[in-house]
């Protein structure tokens, strides 16, 4: 039962709309201990076995997971990696990454076409790149390693240098994934499934600009000589990347005759080749809904004096916040001490933190009497 409860969350960590894995119990000590222990259980009871009871892959998918067992948890890896990122990114905005408690299809049904699904689709693709890519680096995999092809002389803006060091294998990373994360979509051919390829194109793609990492070699630190690698930039620059994609995100609709796309604004000049792209609006994601997956503001935390995404007026759809004290412990009167350590005391503070208030449901709503208006707390 572990086996095909765990692994129908491991398995399926790539389709980033429709896995089981992403709910809240994602992270929890069940799923640790198997992956810690997913080896075993390859050894156990077969590959064939494992990849038979994970539910949701297709068959271009099972047949990579038999083929290569080790790589799933890889994919496992890329998928807490992009989540993690993911909610970082949105952490101020009024979809926050979240899913409800029993929602198996991750976000809900709502931003299948919308401009989060073009984010969510891209980071995924690109996650589960950096991990396969790393585990490559780091001697885990069988299958790869460091990138081989980077041997002898090469040049920069700097002059000449010799490739030296592990360069991290992003061709490989790029191919798996493209094989792997790709297969569903390509199974049908509707606006949808093109708009999910392109958007895990264009996550992988970000790789290609890895940054090349040097060391000079000569007299007093003098770089007459230089050896230099590959290495992919720290993940967290990918996710800032693509949520800059996702802000300028281009609206499209599908062409006559289902091959590619069409942009919806007739004045846009512009190529969509390196763009996120959606086809359907977002919700405003305000209010709770079980039917599309949408968990609301109510409860958030807003930030009283922004204007912004995460101020208090937009945060809760105009429904007012409350304020409430609380008691936060830092660090403070931090020393040096010789020799090697640093000494902080801890100090308590109590701060204001604005929480949105709870949408009225709809019998509220006609209990009230005309013209009454509910009091907003301010200070």
């Amino acid at each position: 039962q572990l086996i095909s409860t765990e692994s129908a969350m491991l398995g399926t960590a790539v389709h980033a709309l429709e896995l089981c894995m992403l709910k809240k119990t994602f992270l929890d000590t069940k799923q640790d201990f198997f992956l810690q222990h997913y080896s075993v259980y390859i050894g156990a009871l077969g590959a064939r076995v494992i990849c038979d009871n994970i539910p949701g892959l297709v068959n271009k998918q099972r047949q990579l997971c038999q083929k290569h067992p080790d790589l799933m948890q890889s994919i496992s890896d890329g998928a807490k990696e992009w989540i993690k990122e993911c909610q970082h990114q949105f952490r101020q905005q009024r979809w926050n990454c979240s899913t409800m408690d029993r929602d198996h299809t991750v976000f809900g049904r709502v931003i299948l076409r919308s401009q989060e699904a073009a984010f969510v689709y891209a980071i995924s693709s690109a996650g589960v790149v950096y991990a396969i890519t790393r585990a490559c680096s780091q001697g885990e995999l069988k299958i790869c390693s460091c990138d081989s092809h980077k041997r002898g002389l090469g040049s920069d803006n700097n002059g000449e240098f010799e490739w030296g060091g592990c360069s991290d294998n992003i061709n490989f990373g790029i191919k798996f994934a493209k094989a792997f994360v790709d297969a569903r979509e390509k199974m049908v051919k509707d606006a949808r499934a093109l708009m999910n390829l392109h958007n895990n194109r264009c996550g992988r793609m970000i790789f290609l600009m890895a940054d090349l990492k040097c060391k000079c070699h000569g007299v007093s630190g003098s770089c007459s000589l230089r050896t230099c690698w590959l290495a992919m930039s720290d993940f967290r620059l990918t996710g800032d990347y693509l949520h800059k994609k996702y802000n300028n995100a281009i609206e499209v609709t599908m062409n006559q005759d289902g091959t590619g796309f069409m942009v919806a604004d007739k004045d846009f000049k512009g190529s969509t080749k390196n763009e996120l792209v959606y086809v359907e609006s977002s919700p405003d994601y305000c209010i709770k809904d079980p039917k599309t997956g949408t968990l609301g503001t109510d409860g958030r935390e807003c930030n009283k004096f922004s204007r912004g995404l995460d101020g208090c007026e937009v945060m809760c759809c105009g429904r007012g916040y409350d304020t409430m004290p609380v008691k936060r412990v830092t660090s403070c009167d931090c020393k040096f001490k010789w020799c090697c350590s640093v000494e902080c005391k801890v100090c308590e503070d109590v701060v204001d933190v604005h929480i949105c208030k709870p949408s009225m449901r709809p019998e509220q709503k006609l209990s009230r009497r005309p013209g009454q208006i509910s009091a907003r707390l301010t200070q």
